[in-house]
């Protein structure tokens, strides 16, 4: 069987596991930019029966997969992809398969985009390195300030026992949690989420996307945060309204944002985004670390060996 790995922007999708144990399995074809047109996408992939993407880099959507007659399987790292239309793989005869994670690498970055605004560190960097200036702004304490985490699930407590150690308050609320459960991860329930946006020094999201959470904040939400806020996004863009974010920042309706994560990756050349004030932008890095991929290599490698036995594993 054919094998096309897509997106391997890092170039690294061979070397990180052992492929070699497919070799009487299958052929693998690594590509290593990024295709927006269908067009494109099913001239490329139409001659391969198993497809490995990265979550959630290319869509495929039921009207490409239909274009696909010849796949047979999808690997996805992680255990939910909102890009792959699942029911119509389902409906087409498609085998769609996952692969587990881990929560520490997104709460790292969480704190590594609260540090770089809180005290200017691209700002601090590019002055030393670039201008020839030295010390140029004034730094945020994160000791005594209020944390509020929108999501307490793995991610949202790692960060929550961070929060705690820097010295800040911890409170937290999405639609479903109780107050026992925020108590265990060492934070306060707060009654809504108006009440959380309007008391929180920094707000940071951490929850899965649906129809209950698309959109969730928009104008009004982003109205209700402190002009002094920082806003931290290392979820699913969709959560939060993006011309609205960018129109907050723009006004000064709060005082910065950071985002890995963006209506369109990757990010346009003339995207908005690129040149909004007071805006910290990495490029989806929340996954992407050494032990998260050698996990997610494996275990593709793993997924593509039970299904050519005919007794596929992890399947969504």
């Amino acid at each position: 069987m054919r094998c096309a790995v897509i997106d391997d922007y890092q170039r690294v999708a061979v070397s990180i596991a052992d492929w070699a144990s497919l070799a009487t399995v299958i052929s693998v074809d690594l590509f290593h930019d990024h295709l927006e047109s269908e067009d494109e996408l099913v001239s490329r992939l139409f001659p391969y029966e198993i497809l490995v993407v990265m979550r959630e880099r290319t869509p495929l959507p039921k009207s490409l997969l239909e274009r696909l007659p010849t796949l047979r399987l999808i690997v996805t790292t992680g255990m939910r992809n909102a890009s792959i239309d699942i029911a119509a793989a389902n409906q087409l005869g498609i085998v769609v398969c996952g692969t587990s994670g881990h929560s520490e690498p997104p709460a790292e970055l969480t704190w590594a985009l609260i540090l770089a605004l809180s005290r200017h560190i691209i700002e601090e960097v590019s002055s030393v390195r670039n201008n020839g200036r030295w010390q140029t702004s004034l730094g945020v304490d994160l000791y005594g300030k209020r944390l509020g985490l929108i999501g307490l699930g793995k991610i949202g407590s790692r960060v929550a026992r961070v929060g705690a150690a820097f010295g800040m308050e911890i409170v937290a609320w999405s639609p479903h949690l109780t107050g026992a459960r925020a108590s265990e991860a060492g934070a306060r329930l707060m009654d809504s989420l108006e009440a959380l946006l309007k008391a929180s020094d920094i707000v940071t999201i951490h929850l899965a996307l649906g129809e209950g959470t698309h959109g969730l904040l928009g104008r009004h939400e982003l109205n209700q945060m402190q002009p002094s806020a920082l806003l931290i996004n290392t979820s699913r863009a969709a959560i939060v309204d993006q011309q609205a974010l960018i129109e907050a920042l723009h006004l000064g309706a709060i005082a910065g944002a950071g985002l890995d994560v963006f209506d369109y990756e990757p990010l346009p050349e003339d995207d908005p985004i690129r040149t909004t004030p007071n805006l910290v932008a990495t490029p989806h890095l929340g996954y992407v670390t050494e032990r998260n991929y050698s996990t997610f290599f494996e275990q593709v490698i793993e997924d593509i060996a039970a299904f050519a036995t005919s007794t596929p594993i992890r399947e969504l």
